[in-house]
């Protein structure tokens, strides 16, 4: 019976654990309170769903992340970070904006914390821009197990008249899960606009802008017909001015908020539907809060954005060419 005993208590402890969190769950990255979990919260703290984009297809998800003010206060909060690295792992590229540091070391420091589980992503990432003295610059986060890059097409979009406060960082990929000579190519046009000028009369002409900014990069020589422009545009499918005269345009964030507060739709994903044959109709935002089961405080430490992504093919077309085998001639 003495040797029962702290069988039965031990057993006893478990199950209160157990109860406990289903129950509740703790709160604070830097504190810890309680509070009664949500009705439906799953008690892992990796929660998941069926709008999630699990990699488990070899389909390539692309990501947009206005990282709010990313630079070293939030390279210093290692539970923020370890967010960020696994949100980054579930997409094959991520455009990433809002990038704010002086040192040249956030994206390898970042991309060593994202490798540290053995995964394989590499970046590329824009000068600083802005016209006052607060610079940010844009980036291309990929894993180079799924894609490469063609380091030769990555150039910032020029802007002698200066309709654009911050310039459109841009680049070119490959897929790799299909043969090269049917693999997805795409150029992709990261943008983040001005809050303050979307709002004014003058950046509905910087929204304008950006309709020629993905002329000039369809027309830009490579003979590229996948042009994505894809970021943080501080305005909804509503007020994209002269992005809707673009032919066949489409985008594939509508009547759903991005921002962590639930209020407004600023981020998206945008292309030419006939051309870009290769998307599969999968779209989605990538909710921190569901996904990390984080209160709205503990996701606006992370950022004040949420990821909006989009998948596509790894085949140009949308699926592999098939072979047709030639019949033999009549003799």
């Amino acid at each position: 019976m003495r040797k029962l005993f702290p069988l039965l208590l031990l057993t006893a402890i478990l199950y209160g654990g157990y109860q406990f969190f289903q129950h509740f769950q703790l709160d604070g990255l830097d504190k810890i309170s309680v509070r009664p979990r949500p009705a439906g919260a799953q008690s892992s703290a990796w929660s998941d769903s069926s709008t999630i984009p699990v990699r488990n297809t070899p389909a390539i998800r692309i990501a947009s992340f206005n990282i709010q003010v990313f630079g070293k206060a939030k390279l210093a909060k290692p539970e923020v970070m370890e967010i960020l690295a696994e949100t980054i792992r579930r997409f094959d590229l991520v455009a990433i904006q809002e990038i704010r540091d002086r040192a040249d070391d956030i994206l390898p420091r970042f991309i060593d914390l994202i490798n540290s589980t053995g995964r394989r992503y590499s970046h590329v990432i824009g000068p600083r821009l802005g016209r006052t003295d607060s610079k940010e610059q844009y980036a291309f986060i990929f894993d180079t197990q799924t894609l490469e890059i063609d380091r030769n097409s990555v150039y910032t979009v020029g802007d002698p008249d200066d309709l654009i406060h911050r310039d459109p960082f841009v680049a070119s990929f490959r897929a790799r899960g299909a043969p090269p000579d049917q693999a997805f190519t795409f150029t992709l046009i990261d943008v983040h606009t001005d809050p303050d000028e979307v709002n004014t009369h003058h950046a509905g002409n910087e929204i304008d802008a950006l309709a020629q900014v993905y002329r000039a990069v369809q027309n830009d020589g490579r003979g590229e017909d996948d042009i994505i422009l894809l970021g943080d545009l501080n305005a909804d499918e509503r007020h994209f001015g002269l992005l809707k005269s673009l032919p066949n345009i489409t985008w594939v964030i509508s009547g759903v908020t991005t921002n962590t507060k639930g209020t407004h739709t600023y981020d998206n994903i945008l292309f030419d539907r006939a051309a870009t044959t290769e998307f599969t109709g999968r779209a989605g935002v990538f909710d921190l809060i569901r996904q990390f089961n984080l209160s709205q405080d503990q996701a606006l430490q992370v950022s004040d954005h949420f990821p909006v992504w989009a998948e596509f093919s790894p085949y140009e077309g949308g699926h592999p060419a098939v072979a047709t085998r030639q019949q033999p001639t009549a003799q």
